[in-house]
């Protein structure tokens, strides 16, 4: 049996707006899990250059922007199917399904119990220019009868699309119905989590706050909770490590708000790190971070509002986390006054020109590099041929001859070719690491300048006011004399 799964992958709303599709297309083509790249296939594109060429497909029509591709989920019964008949079936169910006219790439994951099937698909029709349309019930129309009838062709056990159907609706309404449920139910759900912890003397009271909070309670092999106007559990190991059974009674024991405020004066370093939200009430403030708890309590109204109707109201939860985060911030960066966060600021922007500088040191490095990972392409693209001769194939002696030149070249340098592709990835991790580095702190860097912007103007405002307080109070003393 096989079931078919199909999702969106839309524009990431950043500078680069195929920013999700890459790394869907990455994900998929994970080695570890397609026994080396062996359980991956392409139609109309190449694997390693798939990412690249839907893009340019996109650009060559004109349509780089909204949806950017369609991720299909073949999966299949635990034990039924070997990954080699799983990978023929999805690679006919591309074939069926998409025929000719989209760039995709399809691969079988055997990293589970459950042999699985993934393919990805340019929202753009790369002969045209037209864009695909998935509507309302081709689940049941197309695509699930296709699965189907390939199971039957292969001996594998089928569903029933219709009984399915109401169950996969049921089961998905979540999904469906709340696009950014991950972004707004698992934080809430913490967060109520996290109060229920610090306030509850024994596991027994931590479920009875929970009930009271609206939230049903499961406590079979896991530990799962469900808030209120929701169809699915949700298992609480799920949210982290923190938040397993066995954590939870271990932190129903140590911690407490006087943890948390001790915490927060530096005095048990040592200790857990607390919660995001729940610390906030016990928090001595002072200076410029009383601006920011006071706009977190104003959107703390969100809290007793209905789960079920989070969807109006997801983007003051948006507000609320930016808040909190910009609050955080000063509290861990110890930042009472302007004067101090402009010197924060300061600070980030040395950082942000200090990664600017690493990375142009390491590129000049990888830069005397290049030509040993030139040798290094060029033995890649022979190296099928040299399989091939060192089988026995005597048609690809001069490209053997090559190959050994090529080899011939790295050894003269001192290297291998493992250890020129170890050197590339290297560079490669440094790079990473440097520009997730610089673009966390530029992230930073940001918010300390919003924050600065508004501190100031909330002192003119303040100014302002009190100007106006002082003309008026003047005026009633002058009327009042005469």
């Amino acid at each position: 049996m096989a079931i078919t799964k199909i999702l969106t992958i839309n524009d990431s709303g950043l500078k680069s707006a195929g920013k999700h599709l890459e790394q869907a297309v990455s994900y998929i083509l994970d080695r570890g899990k397609t026994q080396g790249g062996r359980l991956v296939t392409g139609v109309n594109c190449l694997p390693e250059k798939a990412y690249e060429q839907m893009a340019e497909t996109k650009q060559k029509y004109g349509k780089t922007g909204k949806r950017q591709g369609y991720h299909l989920i073949i999966s299949f019964e635990a034990g039924e199917v070997s990954p080699d008949t799983a990978f023929e079936i999805v690679r006919r169910f591309v074939e069926e399904y998409l025929g000719q006219e989209y760039e995709a790439i399809l691969a079988v994951h055997d990293n589970t119990a459950h042999v699985h099937g993934h393919i990805i698909f340019n929202s753009v029709n790369y002969l045209d220019g037209r864009k695909y349309r998935y509507e309302k019930g081709d689940w049941a129309k197309r695509i699930q009868p296709i699965t189907n009838r390939l199971c039957e062709e292969y001996g594998l056990s089928t569903i029933e699309i219709e009984e399915h159907g109401r169950k996969r609706n049921q089961r998905y309404k979540d999904w469906n119905e709340f696009r950014d449920g991950k972004f707004i139910w698992r934080e809430m759900i913490q967060r109520d989590v996290d109060a229920c912890v610090m306030q509850a003397e024994s596991f027994e009271e931590f479920l009875g706050f929970m009930a009271e909070k609206g939230y049903d309670v499961r406590q079979n092999k896991y530990l799962a909770v469900r808030p209120k106007g929701m169809q699915r559990f949700c298992r609480c190991k799920s949210m982290g490590e923190n938040y397993t059974e066995d954590r939870i009674w271990e932190r129903i024991r140590q911690e407490s708000f006087e943890t948390y405020a001790k915490r927060e004066r530096g005095e048990e370093s040592h200790a857990i790190e607390p919660p995001e939200d729940e610390f906030l009430r016990r928090t001595k403030l002072t200076g410029i971070q009383k601006t920011y708890y006071a706009r977190i309590c104003r959107l703390r109204h969100l809290e007793r509002l209905p789960y079920s109707k989070a969807w109006e109201y997801r983007e003051e939860i948006r507000k609320m986390q930016e808040v909190h985060e910009k609050y955080l911030f000063l509290v861990k960066n110890g930042i009472h006054s302007l004067a101090e966060l402009i010197a924060a600021r300061e600070n980030l922007e040395e950082k942000v020109a200090e990664c600017k500088k690493e990375r142009r040191r390491l590129y000049r490095e990888k830069k005397q590099m290049e030509p040993l990972f030139s040798v290094a392409d060029k033995m890649a693209e022979l190296a099928p041929a040299e399989e091939s001769y060192q089988a026995g194939d005597d048609f690809f002696a001069k490209e053997h001859l090559r190959y050994q030149a090529l080899e011939g070249q790295l050894q003269s340098q001192g290297y291998s070719l493992e250890e020129t592709e170890i050197l590339r990835n290297r560079y490669k991790d440094r790079g990473s690491g440097i520009y997730q580095r610089q673009r966390e702190i530029s992230r930073r860097l940001k918010m300390s300048g919003e924050m600065i912007e508004e501190f100031t103007d909330s002192l003119e405002r303040a100014r302002d006011r009190q100007t106006e307080k002082t003309k008026q109070d003047l005026s009633r003393d002058s009327r009042s004399k005469e």
